[in-house]
């Protein structure tokens, strides 16, 4: 009788722990600041809008939460008058993948480090994160668990989020990444299924709906490798308002042979989501490729350029002209994201000229206006 009540009594103590670790309120997100805009060409019918969010923990606390985050940045382009019938707007890299967190208990958005965010992830719903540790055989297993895990509710809010932007601006929008288990596209909507983990975009048209195909990215960064596969290389292209458009995911706008992928393919514009860690990077001695180097790579240029001065080589900037596109916009995301960090500033090119939007730690919104 006695082991009964102090079982009872501990069992209880237990539950009363986990409901005030779970539902413990999450507190109020930071003050935002003013948002950059910079504007690039003379106006016309048709531009690209990079959106360079800067987000935080407390952004990804619900669908609802980032939806509007993002939407603020729309309403300022609405005000200035760039958004027409013809209008493409590009997030960035990572913008959905951290819906992983979303309903998950405060200590995930005050956590320090990703570390500490994902052990609050994990300890809110303990079971499914055991059944999806022990079916997940990926290098970095507790990240392939969190993802594997939470795949199923982050599709249906990436679908919501990005869909319902879409929708409520009547714009297309390049959503873009997110990280899910065996992504595919059902009647307009993003789903998770079962398989490998990848980092993939949908391209959601005016009407709130993804387009059939999603860009899978080929080339992870070591930091991804640990929990996400790369795609076999066979980019979709998207018919929109402004014409066919591409879409490369970060280190992808690295490698020549995407490039001639897209020109086989015709397309008119290339979007190119990125997220670049850690902080200051940007005017940093840049380190080379860490995704296996193309052959026109100069040997002498890691450590001589800097990060920024690579990305306009190598990246999207340098290579627009192989893809026979006429114009193509890279997207950052910005931030403080735990401890990941961010740097990076917008890049846009149309025909012989590139813009480098000099946006410095603000999120920031650049429209390219297309002939």
């Amino acid at each position: 009788m006695i082991r009964a009540v102090i079982g009872a009594v501990l069992l209880s103590a237990f539950a009363a722990f986990w409901l005030s670790f779970r539902y413990w309120p999450v507190g109020a997100p930071a003050e935002q600041e003013s948002i950059l805009a910079r504007e690039i060409g003379a106006p016309s019918r048709a531009n690209l809008i990079g959106v360079e969010p800067y987000l935080t923990p407390y952004d990804y606390r619900s669908a609802d939460a980032l939806k509007g985050a993002l939407a603020r940045y729309l309403d300022d382009a609405k005000q200035r008058g760039w958004m027409t019938d013809k209008t493409i707007v590009i997030f960035p890299e990572h913008v959905g993948s951290w819906l992983a967190a979303m309903d998950a208990p405060a200590a995930a958005y005050a956590a320090k480090t990703t570390t500490g965010a994902m052990i609050a992830v994990a300890g809110g719903d303990p079971v499914s994160f055991l059944k999806a540790y022990f079916r997940s055989h990926e290098t970095d297993r507790a990240a392939a668990a969190i993802f594997r895990m939470r795949s199923v509710a982050m599709a249906a809010a990436y679908t919501r989020v990005f869909g319902g932007l879409a929708r409520d601006y009547d714009v297309t929008i390049v959503a873009g990444s997110i990280v899910l288990q065996a992504p595919s596209v059902a009647n307009g909507v993003v789903v998770a299924g079962r398989g490998p983990l990848y980092s993939a975009g949908a391209v959601f048209g005016p009407d709130g709906r993804a387009a059939q195909s999603l860009v899978v990215k080929v080339h992870p960064i070591p930091s991804e490798a640990g929990f996400s596969s790369g795609g076999d290389g066979d980019l979709p292209v998207f018919e929109t308002p402004a014409g066919r458009l591409g879409v490369l995911i970060c280190a992808d706008s690295w490698h020549p042979a995407l490039y001639q992928t897209l020109r086989d393919k015709g397309v008119d514009t290339i979007a190119a989501p990125a997220f670049l860690q850690p902080d200051g990077v940007w005017s940093k001695p840049w380190r080379g490729y860490v995704t296996p180097p193309p052959a026109d790579l100069d040997t002498d240029d890691p450590g001589r350029l800097t990060e920024g001065e690579a990305w306009l080589k190598y990246a999207l900037a340098g290579r627009l002209y192989a893809s026979g596109a006429k114009a193509g916009l890279t997207a950052f995301l910005r931030g403080g994201l735990w401890d990941l960090g961010a740097d990076g500033h917008a890049i846009a090119r149309r025909g012989e000229m590139v813009t480098l939007v000099d946006d410095g730690s603000r999120g920031a919104i650049v429209a390219l206006w297309l002939d």
